[in-house]
């Protein structure tokens, strides 16, 4: 462990300020995009399985840093998520999502298989929340999982119609007949 704080001292002083002032913007155009941040605590967790944890991010759309707090603090200085600045206290991955469920299902999701993840904090369109909202809104169904159930709800309730139509046609014993072929029949039929 006091090696590990050696080696963020020593990082910290190996950016100089235009790195610094790079990845605050960086960090800061991200915020300006997203909904919701979530800061989980990373100590002790494997290499493998940060690499695991960003494959996921990267495949839900989650941008995923483990950031200097002091940075992490300017960049969501003067946005709606300046509330989350009290919370970014010791060694901190950042999820960040412009859907509002993504970020914490990642974090959520891999927190449940492997415990030295350990979330501390999030923020959703300017409001604090604790780890166990960050649960609660981790298991809230995505925007394009809603949207799936409203265009199957539509799909099965049209179906539905169309075969309950269908029914009452067969039990009238009404057989389909194109609408021009009647009036040619009848047609025929006068010209003999």
């Amino acid at each position: 462990m006091h090696v590990k704080c050696i080696l963020d001292m020593e990082e910290d002083l190996s950016l100089n300020l235009q790195e610094k002032q790079t990845v605050v913007a960086e960090v800061s155009a991200q915020v300006a995009q997203s909904q919701t941040i979530v800061l989980a605590e990373y100590r002790g967790i494997k290499v493998a399985d940060i690499t695991i944890l960003r494959a996921n991010a990267r495949k839900s759309g989650v941008y995923l840093h483990v950031l200097k707090n002091t940075l992490a603090r300017r960049a969501v200085q003067g946005t709606s998520f300046e509330s989350l600045a009290e919370s970014m206290v010791g060694p901190l991955v950042y999820s960040m999502s412009a859907d509002a469920v993504a970020a914490a299902k990642v974090m959520y999701d891999f927190a449940k298989t492997n415990n030295k993840l350990v979330i501390k904090a999030g923020a959703m369109s300017g409001s604090l929340l604790s780890a166990e909202q960050v649960a609660v809104l981790a298991a809230t169904p995505s925007r394009d999982e809603l949207i799936a159930r409203l265009m199957a709800t539509m799909n099965a309730t049209t179906a539905k119609f169309v075969r309950t139509l269908a029914a009452i046609r067969d039990a009238n014993g009404v057989v389909d007949a194109p609408a021009e072929a009647e009036p040619v029949a009848e047609a025929a039929a006068e010209t003999v």
